[in-house]
């Protein structure tokens, strides 16, 4: 595992922003979201960042032109990006779709991509250069629903940042339209997956029964010590996770719960470290939360090119005295036993009827696994990206409290998991020194098995 801690400065000029409307007249009409999209966990803007280096057949070519221009003509097809969001009665969100245009920036930056060394991962450097947010722009209401800036380096290489109203997409909806503005930007005339909205397939009916159930994920927990994360004091790192630092995890997991995953084994030792390195009474309550993507439980499937929220969260939870005296295994089995398969339509049926409502969020941290989403094949016509992820962790989902799980390669060739995290300072130092004990011990666990393997015989 490594940390990051190279600093980084650098001039971005921007040009002003515009609006960038559909190519072509599109349907002016009212389109309520989902009761997914509609959760108000999900009232929140999100952030993703894609680096490419320069790419001699395209010299001649200006990125943000390039990708200007195929911005318009896939708004066409996409034309509610364009619109703004309302609120109806009992808090229903919808569409206005009035064609007023998402919002794009062109920019340069006196900066080459081999400066960045290893600072190509979260935190990413003045990511408040990269990704402006222009003055009144950021509301969940009646405000643009993305913003995209593109920034071009002196080597060549160019960064597309992007915002997006999270209650409009997940981040498996945002791959689908990127990939489909990637797929423009190369000359095509449409997506190769054309958009679906039909987002009344996950709203709750009123004429049909309702499969409430409880769910802990979406409980109000009681706050009575206080908030334990001062938001106002984090400090931003990311650490890479290698293919050897998980077998060094799980050489320290009986043999019962070998069956896990690389995502339950990496959650369980993020989920105890930091609680650790947090301090916090030992009484408190510590959820570890993260989202499903639903897409594949739902029968019928919802159709090719929907591109909403189709997200739950399901949650492990524990004392902090638990998860701290008690070993490893622990943690991961309580990741293990939370059960994936939810009933995204019982979701829906809660949101509707106890609107509004936010997932609890007292205490808790939430990890976001975007291994396998492909925001690392957006190909505007430059190549793949060099990185593709969020700027940093804190940010989405749980407020301040979020980190992801995205594919990385360092400049050695090793590809592995980094991982963006914030905490309070003092509680940095200590979350990192709990991983690499964790590490170290399972390396000591392998070193003693070779130790103790008998030598093969000659023949």
């Amino acid at each position: 595992m490594a940390g990051i801690t190279t600093p980084l400065t650098f001039t971005v000029r921007r040009r002003a922003p515009e609006l960038i409307v559909p190519a072509k007249p599109t349907p002016r009409e009212l389109k309520p979201l989902s009761d997914i999209d509609d959760q108000e966990g999900l009232r929140l803007q999100s952030q993703e960042v894609l680096v490419y280096h320069g790419n001699p057949k395209m010299r001649n070519k200006n990125p943000a032109s390039v990708i200007r221009e195929a911005l318009a003509k896939l708004l066409v097809f996409y034309y509610p990006f364009a619109g703004r969001l309302k609120e109806g009665p009992a808090g229903k969100l919808m569409v206005d779709c009035s064609g007023e245009g998402v919002l794009f920036i062109e920019a340069e930056a006196d900066v080459m991509l081999d400066q960045f060394g290893d600072a190509l991962r979260p935190p990413f450097p003045c990511i408040e250069e990269l990704l402006y947010d222009v003055p009144d722009s950021d509301g969940i209401l009646d405000s643009p629903l993305l913003l995209i800036q593109v920034t071009r380096l002196r080597c060549g290489g160019f960064i597309f940042a992007i915002r997006l109203n999270h209650t409009m997409s997940d981040a498996t909806g945002l791959v689908q339209f990127l990939s489909g503005l990637g797929e423009v930007a190369r000359g095509a005339t449409s997506p190769s997956t054309l958009p679906v909205w039909q987002r009344v397939l996950l709203c709750s009916s009123d004429g049909q029964s309702k499969t409430i159930f409880t769910r802990r994920e979406y409980g109000q927990v009681v706050d009575t010590k206080g908030a334990i994360i001062p938001l106002d004091d984090m400090v931003h790192t990311s650490l890479f996770f290698t293919a050897t630092d998980i077998s060094a995890l799980r050489r320290l997991i009986p043999k019962h719960l070998q069956s896990c995953s690389t995502f339950q084994v990496l959650t369980a030792c993020i989920w105890r470290c930091r609680t650790i390195a947090l301090q916090p009474d030992p009484e408190e309550v510590m959820p570890m939360i993260w989202p499903v993507n639903a897409r594949k439980m739902l029968n019928p499937p919802l159709p090719v090119g929907y591109y909403g929220n189709v997200l739950a969260f399901v949650a492990a939870i524990s004392t902090t005295q638990d998860l701290c005296n008690k070993p490893f295994a622990y943690a991961l089995e309580l990741v293990m036993k939370v059960k994936s398969d939810v009933n995204i339509r019982s979701v829906s049926d809660l949101m509707s009827l106890k609107r509004p409502l936010q997932f609890t969020a007292i205490r808790a941290f939430a990890i976001s696994d975007l291994t396998r989403v492909g925001l690392d094949e957006v190909d505007f016509g430059w190549g793949k990206p060099t990185y593709a992820g969020v700027p940093k962790g804190g940010i989405s989902i749980v407020r301040g409290v979020t980190s992801f799980y995205l594919p990385y390669r360092n400049n050695k060739g090793e590809s592995g998991i980094v991982m963006p995290i914030a905490l309070p300072s003092g509680s940095m130092d200590r979350f990192v020194k709990e991983i690499d004990n964790l590490l170290a011990q399972g390396k000591i666990d392998e070193a003693l098995v070779e130790h103790s393997l008998p030598a093969l015989s000659k023949l």
